[in-house]
């Protein structure tokens, strides 16, 4: 393929198709010049899913999706740990920070290899925090008076909160091996047959809309900051994202070359972190911010000389979890909203990327991946489980770059910034008002993916519109309504009442399952509902097939070893997991075992 001219233009459509399938998974690319035929495939992005760029690119886009989810994971921490009673000088705060990253990191490894395998990064989901919340707000778990904390020995304010850190890891281990049983067994699969343009809409729009106030309240610790940061990403993503700058490139084959690099399309997020914080720092030295600004550049300097040089995470670091059945079932209501939650994040990632969307396995498979990943955040002591991370999906809107190894060399990041204490501490002092920044841009990215679906459907539809304005309006009226309403629901269970309220509290719920029900059960046409142009595009979810958009082969959604085997036994057709798995197969073959097995049962009570 030329590289020469960007604009180049191939109107025969089966050189377009041989060129494609010359795209191998293996082979590093400097960048990715696309012909505009090709529009309709991958839009604009630079690297697909299966596309792998040079190392030093990897390393360089990786750090920039850990610092995509550095600011909510940090903010995690901050909300969790006073619930379990550490107090704000303790180093014991840096060491859940750290466990955090490090089983972030595991977790999206497993995602990106065994998952779904898109490029998604998991982190801890703020969707655990009401059950953690409610578990912790029992008598047996609050916290001592100041007067005990302050008399306590350091061995006794350390058993104080490692025994509520063990309650909470039981609770979140025990709980995700239903997460697991539902992606195992295909359920989730069986739901897809029923997800529509009309309900995936509201689904995905709802992660970013939902997320509004965090967004505005990292922000508003400093506007000004947080709008600089905004424009700063705005002008290097959007503007100057055609513009190439030169840049010397290596490779055996050609040795050094000077080539023109889009470094604005690829490093929008760290160019504007850095410009930023040059800003932040200049104010700060020159006095031109309050001693308390969030936007300063030296408050949390200090951190720096607290945090060790190395420590290791560890599974059981901090004992053994306890089981208690209450804690477990309360756990189910964070679990099932971060299920849902993930499912409109699978699309909206796919759609992100141009890539294929999901087929039933993949959605499967990725939900099983993370069910193991919360066990192991539950197992290591993280105080959470694990979930897709939305801000990430909406960085590769901003950066165009797609490929899973992107995704893997940060998972690494992670793991390795996770021992290295000093560096988490340095990005620790990053002001805030910038994070929000950066926040406000991806969640509106998610936002807009989600609503990019309407394109399937017949908007002149009164039908149509209907469902669209309540879905989302209900979707964030409900649980808005319900946050300023704590304790509200009471149907005499305390179990039932966590699990009603964490539901109604998840906008990604609400708004997706009136969506599901509406559209489901108001008459409409096929055409009507967006379902005829969904199936022309190849996004109906249809087995183990995929569409016929991919540019990879093999196949995006395809394990990366053993392919052979299970495309080789007809067995793996009926496990929901694998990447061959035939959902019409697997029923058609349960129904036609029922039938054989019913008219035996009945002969046999004939004879008696």
């Amino acid at each position: 393929m030329e590289q020469d001219n960007p604009a180049f233009e191939l109107k025969d459509e089966t050189k377009i198709a041989k060129k494609e399938i010359q795209i191998t998974v293996d082979e590093p690319k400097d960048y990715v010049v696309q012909p505009k035929d090709e529009g309709r495939f991958r839009g604009d992005i630079l690297y697909t899913v299966d596309e792998v760029p040079r190392w030093y690119l990897c390393f360089v886009l990786g750090i920039q999706q850990y610092l995509m989810m550095f600011g909510s994971t940090v903010a995690y921490s901050y909300l969790v740990t006073p619930k379990l009673c550490i107090p704000e000088s303790d180093p014991a705060r840096g060491y859940i920070t750290s466990t955090l990253f490090f089983v972030s990191g595991l977790g999206t490894l497993i995602q990106s290899i065994f998952g779904t395998r898109l490029p998604i990064i998991q982190g801890p989901s703020s969707v655990f925090l009401a059950p953690i919340f409610a578990i912790l707000s029992l008598s047996q778990w609050k916290c001592p008076s100041e007067e005990e904390m302050l008399s306590a020995t350091e061995e006794e304010l350390q058993e104080i909160w490692q025994l509520r850190m063990r309650e909470i890891q039981g609770a979140i281990t025990a709980a995700s091996i239903f997460e697991i049983v539902i992606g195992f067994s295909g359920v989730i699969g069986i739901i897809l047959q029923w997800l529509t343009p009309l309900v995936i809409v509201p689904t995905i729009s709802l992660i970013g809309l939902s997320l509004f106030e965090e967004a505005a309240s990292t922000a508003s610790k400093n506007w000004g900051i947080a709008i600089i940061t905004i424009l700063l990403l705005v002008l290097f993503s959007q503007y100057l994202e055609n513009i190439n700058i030169p840049g010397c490139s290596y490779s055996r084959e050609r040795g050094w070359k000077i080539e023109k690099l889009p470094v604005f399309k690829l490093f929008p997020v760290i160019l504007t972190v850095v410009t930023a914080w040059v800003i932040c720092f200049i104010l700060t030295a020159a006095d031109a911010l309050g001693p308390t600004n969030s936007a300063r550049t030296d408050l949390r300097v200090q951190t720096m000389n607290s945090s060790p040089w190395f420590r290791f995470p560890y599974p059981g670091q901090w004992g053994l979890p306890t089981v208690t059945i209450s804690a477990i079932l309360g756990m189910f209501a964070g679990i099932l909203a971060s299920v849902l939650e993930s499912i409109g994040d699978y699309y909206a990632c796919a759609r992100l990327a141009c890539a294929p969307t999901p087929p039933p396995s993949a959605i499967n498979r990725g939900i099983f991946a993370e069910g193991i990943s919360c066990i192991i955040s539950g197992i290591w002591g993280s105080g959470c489980g694990m979930t897709s991370y939305s801000q990430n999906i909406g960085a590769i809107g901003i950066t165009k770059v797609a490929s899973r190894r992107v995704i893997q060399y940060g998972a690494v990041t992670m793991m390795i910034f996770a021992v290295l204490g000093k560096f988490g501490a340095l990005l620790n002092i990053i002001p805030e008002p910038i994070i929000g920044g950066i926040i406000c841009v991806m969640f509106a990215l998610v936002t807009g993916a989600g609503l990019s679906n309407v394109q399937f459907i017949d908007l002149h539809s009164s039908r149509n519109i209907f469902i669209l304005g309540i879905s989302l309006f209900m979707g964030i009226t409900i649980p808005k309504w319900f946050s300023g309403h704590p304790g509200i629901i009471d149907v005499g269970n305390d179990v039932a009442n966590q699990l009603i309220t964490v539901l109604l509290n998840t906008s990604v719920f609400v708004g997706g399952l009136i969506a599901f029900l509406l559209d489901n059960s108001i008459p409409g046409t096929d055409e009507e509902r967006g379902l005829m142009k969904w199936r022309e595009q190849g996004l109906e979810h249809n087995g183990s097939e995929g569409d016929q958009m991919t540019l990879s082969s093999p196949s995006t959604y395809d394990l990366p070893f053993g392919m052979n085997l299970i495309k080789r036994y007809k067995i793996f057709k009926y496990i929901p997991i694998s990447p061959t798995y035939d959902q019409d197969s697997l029923f058609g073959s349960v129904r036609s075992l029922f039938k054989k097995i019913i008219p035996q049962i009945n002969c046999n009570r004939n004879i008696d």
